[in-house]
């Protein structure tokens, strides 16, 4: 007689929530249309959101016994996220976020590559797509190496340990082992996490044929709130590790600091407080503002196929804004640490 085939291992997914009415249903049909072998639960930390999503996800929670509430009236993703873990049933672990929808076969491949490789933290990758023209380009940004810098999971086809794992799926034990999530931290709570993982001799995986849908802010305003707010965490955790970060994340300050040298250069020349020689050497300062705005140029001339001029002038736009608001808020992290920094963009329209 042919023995049976083991159950999958149980599966909780943990989801921070707060004003996402816009995307919430989507998110919780994606879960729980999941398909996979094993039992399954979705725990929700939900904020007192002021949109409609409370009285939404109530609703859904009552109709399905799946569904489960964890109350997270601090609004930070670190603490509902850990409120959520400590709720669960299951010790695999998946993080979603309101904003994403997963695959059908997300859950079912996540889990056989984490049984496979035994890492303690898995991701996959961040497919960005928008409704609106903004949030279109939001989402050609997110997946160009101009926007975000090349991040692994924004494309990378190269399966293998990875420096961190967009949202996660993850071993309880190992999470517990390291102390859940830093409920300091307001914002770059995955990379942290997965660094401390990391740091204790746990494998972190980059596993392509995991795709995760995400809708990014569809507004000027919610994008440069989000990114500023990105920058100061990440600044605050230069503070904190030093030097162990990609040279990538030093890009965007290094351009807000030499557009502001440039301006100041400018002012001064402009003045005749500096002349000469003097003026000369530095105007070599202007080169690096300049080179940023050819290649803003060179974004509104290439041509990519269905693609407006508008279309690309708004994406010179969104490269700009993620650029200039990123780096402005690493600086002020680096220079006072986050202090309490806040992203505001889902609480402010």
């Amino acid at each position: 007689m042919t023995p049976a085939a083991p159950t999958p291992p149980g599966v909780s997914y943990v989801m921070p929530v707060y004003n996402e009415s816009a995307y919430i249903d989507d998110a919780i049909d994606s879960v729980l249309g999941q398909r996979y072998g094993g039992e399954q639960e979705l725990v929700l930390a939900l904020g007192p959101s002021t949109d409609g999503t409370s009285e939404r996800v109530e609703r859904r929670a009552a109709d399905d016994p799946r569904i489960r509430i964890v109350r997270n009236p601090e609004m930070t993703i670190p603490v509902g996220l850990n409120r959520a873990i400590r709720a669960a049933a299951h010790d695999v672990i998946v993080r979603v976020d309101a904003h994403t929808e997963l695959s059908p076969d997300y859950t079912a491949t996540a889990v056989a590559t984490l049984e496979r490789t035994g890492a303690a933290s898995l991701g996959g990758l961040m497919v960005a797509q928008g409704r609106s023209r903004f949030q279109r380009a939001v989402a050609r940004a997110y997946n160009s190496r101009l926007g975000l810098g090349g991040g692994a999971y924004h494309g990378s086809a190269v399966e293998g340990p990875a420096e961190s794992a967009y949202l996660g799926i993850m071993r309880r034990p190992a999470l517990e082992s390291v102390g859940l999530y830093d409920e300091r931290l307001k914002r770059a709570e995955d990379w942290e996490l997965n660094f401390r993982l990391r740091g204790a001799g746990h494998l972190v995986w980059l596993d392509p044929a995991l795709r995760v849908t995400y809708w990014p802010r569809d507004t000027w305003s919610k994008l440069a709130r989000q990114f500023r707010a990105t920058g100061i965490w990440r600044g605050e955790l230069v503070r904190r590790h030093g030097g162990k970060h990609p040279l990538r994340y030093f890009a965007p300050p290094a351009l807000v600091v030499v557009a502001v040298l440039s301006l100041i250069v400018a002012l001064l020349q402009a003045t005749g407080l500096v002349t000469g020689p003097a003026s000369l050497l530095l105007g070599l300062v202007h080169l690096g503002p300049l080179a940023y705005l050819l290649l803003l140029v060179a974004l509104l001339l290439t041509r990519s196929s269905g693609e407006t001029l508008a279309d690309r002038g708004v994406f010179a736009v969104v490269i700009a804004t993620m650029h200039a608001s990123w780096g402005s808020g690493f600086l002020r992290g680096v220079a006072v640490g986050a202090r309490g920094a806040v992203d505001r963009s889902r609480i402010e329209s």
